[in-house]
Formats: structure tokens, C-alpha cells, sequence
């Protein structure tokens, strides 16, 4: 999700390994190296969950995630939802929803580009999205009436300095408030916030120029890693400041997303220094999948079945 977030989402067949569920396989790498459930961001089934929300959250269960991020819908709010009546829903599946994604500043589409269409064969439309910049005490009380522990800003505009600058006021702000009622806010990051603005690297910026206790990062290892980063360092060069993470995997290119473990990242080793980087959970993400269900069933599987002490 980028202020000109990559590509909007556009699945079939229910695809699940049922009832691992944190015991067995996923329990034995998760209690050695991330001791917590294997979490899953909404994202990936944008275009698709807006359809059949609780039909789409009870295969998401059925796959054995436990942890829920949720992002943006085509109904607005919490697909359709106030925040107590999606956390109902979630918490009645067997998951708990942990965190949630806002944008920084009133969402642009990227010069040219054109919706994907949706299951109707027309583009889709997105209601108009609440963002920090304007609403931002409104996201972070709705965020706290839900009683998830994160609120996350999605992106913010690191095009100029100028913006950089304003965006790192937006964080700073809304970490205080969100601190106020009882979150810890997190920035999330894609490749564009490691590519240099007048010699000068945002996410760099971003990092330091921020409140350090009150505006934390949730690290999309794979943007990261497009970006020319090594997440690995990034733990060591700032220790605990990643309680959150996103994880994906890119082809040998990477241009491609792909399911974890389908790719070219080591995640063995990054997982190896989760306690570096302080993570507390870590989230499932791919953007705009052919088949979401096949790809989070994929990635689990990978997660239960090889990412292991």
C-alpha cells in the first residue's frame, strides 16, 4: 500500500489445510522463533472479501491463521462494519484482529492508471477513505473502540523533502494521540521510502525523526528488500523498533510477488533475528494474487512446514 499504492487487488475454490491451526507443525516453529499465531492482512483479498465477509474470514480460519490485519473495503469502515461488530466477528471464528491500516494523506491514483475491474466486469469504486491528515482523531478513537493494539499508517506521501517533512509531522502527531488512547502507532513501508530525495533516503528520515517509542514500524520485508534493504541490519541498526511485520516473497527479479516460500527471500534468516527487531506479529500479505485463497493456503503451509527450529 503505497501513496500511489502499487496495484489495486483484484479467486476461486475454498483451499484449506483445516485443522493445523498452531498445533503440530506451525506450533514447533512459532514457540523456537516467532511465538506468536501466523497473522494475515486483509489486503490480499481486496476486491474479494467485500462480497462474502464472513464467508471469506471462515476459509481464512479454515486455513489455521489466527491473527488478523485488517486494510481498506469497498464499504467503507470495517467492510461494512462498526469496529466492535467486526471484532465480534473475527473473535467468533477463532481469530483475534490485532491491527489496522489508515492512509497518511487523501489517497491519488498514480497518473494513468486505471482501476481493475471488479467481479462485474466494471472498475472498481472505493468510497472516500478517512486519512490522518484530515480525520486523524477519528481513525485512532475508532481504532481504540475496536480494541486492536495497532493502528498503522498504510503510507504517506516521501515524493519531495516537503512531503516527507509533512508526513513525519502527521506521525509524530498521530503516534501522541494514539499512545493517548491506549495504541502504539506504526509506520508501513514500501520500496519507494528507500530511494534517495535530494541525497537524502526517507525511510532513513522517517526512522529518526520520529518519536522512537511512539511511532514504531511494521517492515514489509519484501518492499524492504526490493528496495535495496537488508532487513537483518535494519533490526541491528535499530533494535525493537519492528514489532510488526509483513511478509511476502518476490521472484529472483524482484518485480513478481509471490507466495512465501515460493521465492527468493531467506526468511529462515530474517526470522532467526525476529527478537532483534522486537516483532511481536507478524502478518501473511500478497498483493493483487490470482487465487488469494491458494496463495495464503501456500504460504501458511510453508510457514508450518519449513520455516521451523
Amino acid at each position: 500500500m503505497n501513496y500511489n499504492r502499487r496495484k489495486f487487488l483484484q479467486s476461486t475454490g475454498v483451499l484449506v489445510l483445516g485443522g493445523m491451526a498452531l498445533s503440530g507443525k506451525a506450533s514447533s516453529f512459532l514457540s523456537n522463533m516467532a511465538p506468536h499465531p501466523v497473522g494475515l492482512q486483509l489486503f490480499t483479498f481486496f476486491g474479494v472479501i467485500d462480497e462474502d465477509v464472513k464467508g471469506t474470514l471462515t476459509k481464512i480460519a479454515a486455513v489455521g491463521y489466527k491473527e488478523m490485519e485488517s486494510a481498506f473495503s469497498k464499504k467503507g469502515g470495517y467492510y461494512g462494519m462498526k469496529p466492535k461488530g467486526f471484532k465480534a466477528m473475527v473473535n467468533d471464528l477463532g481469530m483475534s484482529w490485532k491491527s489496522h491500516h489508515v492512509l497518511g494523506a487523501p489517497f491519488k491514483l498514480p497518473k494513468g492508471y486505471k482501476m481493475p475491474l471488479g467481479a462485474d466486469g466494471k472498475p472498481m469504486v472505493i468510497p472516500p477513505m478517512m486519512n490522518l491528515r484530515d480525520n486523524m482523531q477519528q481513525l485512532v478513537d475508532e481504532a481504540a473502540e475496536g480494541g486492536i493494539q495497532y493502528l498503522v499508517c498504510a503510507n504517506a506521501p516521501t515524493g519531495t523533502l516537503e512531503e516527507i517533512k509533512s508526513s513525519i509531522v502527521i506521525l509524530n502527531k498521530t503516534g501522541e494521540a494514539a499512545k493517548k488512547a491506549g495504541l502504539q502507532f506504526a509506520y508501513h513501508n514500501h520500496d519507494m521510502e528507500f530511494k534517495a530525495i535530494d541525497g537524502k533516503v526517507p525511510y532513513h528520515l522517517l526512522l529518526t525523526e520520529t518519536d522512537a517509542q511512539n511511532v514504531k514500524m511494521e517492515l514489509d520485508l519484501a518492499w524492504a528488500i526490493k528496495g535495496g534493504q537488508d532487513p537483518v541490519q535494519l533490526f541491528k541498526d535499530h533494535p525493537g523498533r519492528f514489532p510488526l511485520w509483513h511478509v511476502k516473497d518476490l521472484d529472483a527479479s524482484h518485480t513478481n510477488i509471490l507466495p512465501v516460500g515460493n521465492g527468493t527471500i531467506d526468511f529462515k534468516r530474517i526470522f532467526a533475528n525476529s527478537t532483534s527487531a522486537g516483532m511481536q506479529h507478524f502478518f501473511v500479505e500478497h498483493d493483487n494474487p490470482k487465487d488469494a485463497f491458494a496463495s495464503i493456503k501456500s504460504s501458511y503451509e510453508y510457514i508450518a512446514n519449513t520455516l521451523k527450529a
